[in-house]
């Protein structure tokens, strides 16, 4: 069996709805991101053998094959060709898993992995041609098919968690983002692209829009409970509706290396699992669990852990069970700050891993995330 590497991992800045990215299509965004691919990475285009593309929402700008649009508008040859998937939110991170194994199976030697997301453009459910009403009657008589929100609120009962503890968490999340960002760790992993000021002026965005520079807890405390009128989720302590792309080159590493390039991190574990779909954002926990059982590590051997803030419940009911070093979770902030561009942000946080790992000389890294009707994703990459 090949063993699939990381090569090259970048992303856009993350912009927030109705922002910066406003006017850019989301096939424009990804193709920004695999031609900073090429340029950084320093393959030759034409050795790239496939695209793999997450995009939750693919209708309107993101139907009709967004992968192929966005590789063809690249700097890739019309050769390349390119395929998108529906994991949900796993998606980002589910294009990079098959394209590992397309790698390891030995049928590719270089494959891209990556998502992209325009939710300004392309509102969430317009798939679906509606709400959950639009659901199979037999499916919401067999399960109660509810909002995430619900489930949140649902996570947050199960484990006793408080408005106080969803608040600070989310107050943290959006400290360390600014801190991150001042301190220009981001630098080396976003691709810089054109967007548009309130007034409709270009400029240059280089930052994640969404991260909340003066953000307080007075203010996370004043905002109204979203799904439930005595809840305890609030927009302030949820993922924010974002725009981004990011993509991840993969190779074969003994190809890779007599072509010249560096391998960056390998991969201990990759991993899906499904279950209940009414309490759904709880299945990040046995997904973890799965991955460190078969990466052979426990996680105390992790050295930095980046877990999708769709919601504060999540992180923090994982956390209550899992027992992390949180100074370790989202070191640099998570989607409650920088925001959550659905498809893409599977793509974006192994970009943030790996490049948080070189920056700190750690070895080992986790990311988790929860998906839509009872199912999450888990990888586990090594630096090398």
């Amino acid at each position: 069996m090949r063993e699939p590497v990381i090569i090259e991992a970048v992303r856009t800045a993350i912009g927030k709805k109705n922002g910066a990215l406003r006017e850019v299509r989301p096939d424009a965004l990804y193709a920004h991101v695999l031609n900073i691919l090429l340029e950084r990475s320093g393959i030759s285009p034409e050795k790239v053998e496939d695209v793999v593309t997450g995009c939750v929402t693919q209708a309107f700008e993101q139907g009709a094959n967004l992968g192929r649009l966005g590789t063809l508008i690249s700097n890739l040859p019309q050769s390349v060709p390119a395929t998108t998937l529906d994991r949900m939110c796993g998606s980002g991170q589910q294009a990079i898993h098959f394209a590992a194994q397309a790698v390891a199976a030995g049928d590719m030697k270089y494959v891209v992995g990556g998502g992209a997301e325009n939710m300004t453009r392309v509102p969430m459910f317009a798939s679906l041609g509606g709400g959950f009403e639009k659901l199979n009657p037999d499916l919401r008589a067999k399960y109660e098919m509810i909002h995430q929100g619900e489930s949140a609120e649902r996570l947050a009962a199960k484990y006793g968690l408080c408005r106080q503890e969803l608040d600070e968490y989310s107050f943290e999340s959006h400290r360390r983002a600014a801190q991150a960002g001042h301190e220009g760790r981001f630098k080396r992993e976003i691709a810089p692209i054109q967007g548009l000021t309130k007034e409709g002026r270009p400029f240059t965005l280089d930052y994640d829009e969404g991260v909340r520079l003066d953000a307080t807890l007075d203010k996370m405390r004043s905002l109204p409970p979203a799904f439930r009128p005595d809840g305890v989720v609030t927009a302030g302590n949820s993922s924010q509706i974002s725009d981004g792309a990011a993509a991840v080159l993969i190779a074969d590493r003994e190809t890779a290396e007599a072509d010249g390039l560096r391998p960056r991190a390998r991969f201990r574990a990759r991993v899906v699992v499904a279950g209940d779909p009414t309490l759904q954002l709880w299945e990040v926990i046995p997904a973890t669990k799965k991955a460190l059982e078969r990466a052979g590590l426990s996680m105390s051997d992790l050295d930095a852990i980046e877990i999708n803030e769709a919601f504060a419940s999540v992180v923090l009911s994982w956390a209550r069970e899992l027992k992390p070093e949180m100074s370790k979770v989202n070191p640099n902030g998570g989607a409650i700050a920088h925001g959550h561009p659905l498809g893409a942000t599977g793509a974006i946080l192994i970009t943030k891993l790996l490049h948080h790992l070189e920056a700190t000389g750690g070895q080992f890294g986790l990311q988790a995330m929860c998906i839509g009707h009872g199912m999450a994703t888990a990888t586990i990459i090594e630096r090398i």
